[in-house]
């Protein structure tokens, strides 16, 4: 009887400290703080393509997921409008060549040749009331006509001299042509014809649209025959040769992700062997409607959460833009 005693005794006993170890290794592990991870993600320089004329898409000369290089074509768009400017300019550099070679050429012969015929009608007009002057002065002198009609004839031989001095101007306006001014005039007038032209080539080679980098179509917004408005993207394309990682990292522990130190990661997407290192390039804060966390309650302040960019310091074969990164410790 006093074994058993004994033995429930011990039971007891051995019952209890199993209970004491059980509640001390649940007060150390509910204590003990989790071991954090920290996350970021993979991200990849991204390039808009749009263009500065509106209109409808032509044709698409990639798809996505092609590689392409600088100053591919990718994009044709079709503007009516473009067209229209450019038949307005070339009738326009049509007549304005026109006008301007016309005042280089001058006179055509046939003007010529009838300012000179009015010219000599002048000569002899003036030949005739010149002798009938000289006729009736003289009859005059000798007081067989009167002043009266010695004065009507002289008029008409001033008139006449007159008439071949205007007959002369334009037969030597003729010959020399236009004027200096008029030339001038049209040859500015080809000129600003030639600038509506090169503007409206300018506008012609933006329905093209070209790959501003060498990289990846990742998106293609709008559909064959759609209308494109003036700077609308139309297409999306990833630089995979400019990589970097985002991290949301809690201020207590920035001090481990200072600008030019290197951090190692793992990508789970490439395999979880391999390690890359990083170099820390951009250290930022996040907003704080969403990244302030209260540790007054443990007698500690409030942590805030940083934005850190991190650049690879080699290459990464087959990195995607939001593959996942975790940092080791």
């Amino acid at each position: 009887m006093k074994k058993e005693k004994e033995g429930s005794l011990l039971l007891g006993v051995v019952a209890l400290l199993a209970v004491v170890i059980i509640v001390a290794l649940v007060g150390v592990l509910t204590l003990t703080p989790e071991k954090s991870i920290i996350q970021g993600e993979a991200y990849a320089a991204e390039y808009r393509v749009s263009g500065k004329v509106p209109g409808r898409v032509e044709r698409f000369l990639y798809e996505e997921g092609d590689v392409v290089r600088k100053g591919d074509t990718l994009v044709i768009i079709y503007s009516p409008e473009v067209e229209a400017k450019k038949a307005q300019a070339v009738a326009a550099r049509r007549m304005a060549e026109a006008v301007n070679q016309k005042a280089i050429n001058g006179a055509q012969k046939e003007q010529i040749q009838g300012a000179y015929e009015m010219y000599q009608k002048a000569l002899a007009g003036e030949e005739i009331y010149r002798k009938s002057y000289e006729r009736v002065e003289r009859l005059y002198q000798k007081g067989v006509v009167s002043e009266q009609k010695r004065d009507e004839v002289e008029a008409q031989y001033k008139a006449a001299s007159a008439t071949v001095k205007a007959a002369q101007s334009q037969y030597e306006m003729a010959l020399a042509g236009a004027r200096e001014e008029d030339k001038a005039a049209a040859k500015a007038q080809v000129a600003k014809v030639d600038g509506v032209l090169q503007e409206v080539a300018a506008a012609e080679a933006e329905r093209y649209l070209l790959s501003p980098c060498d990289g990846e179509i990742s998106e293609i917004f709008p559909n064959p025959g759609e209308l494109v408005g003036q700077g609308s993207p139309v297409m999306a394309i990833l630089d995979m040769t400019d990589t970097w990682f985002m991290f949301s990292v809690r201020e207590d522990i920035l001090p481990n992700f200072k600008e030019g130190s290197q951090i190692n990661v793992k990508i789970p997407a490439l395999g979880d062997e391999k390690v890359y290192p990083l170099v820390v390039t951009y250290v930022k804060a996040m907003g704080t409607y969403a990244t302030w966390r209260s540790t007054k309650q443990n007698g500690g302040y409030d942590v805030r959460t940083f934005d850190v960019k991190c650049r690879p310091i080699t290459p990464i074969e087959g990195l995607r833009p939001g593959m996942t990164a975790l940092v080791l410790e």
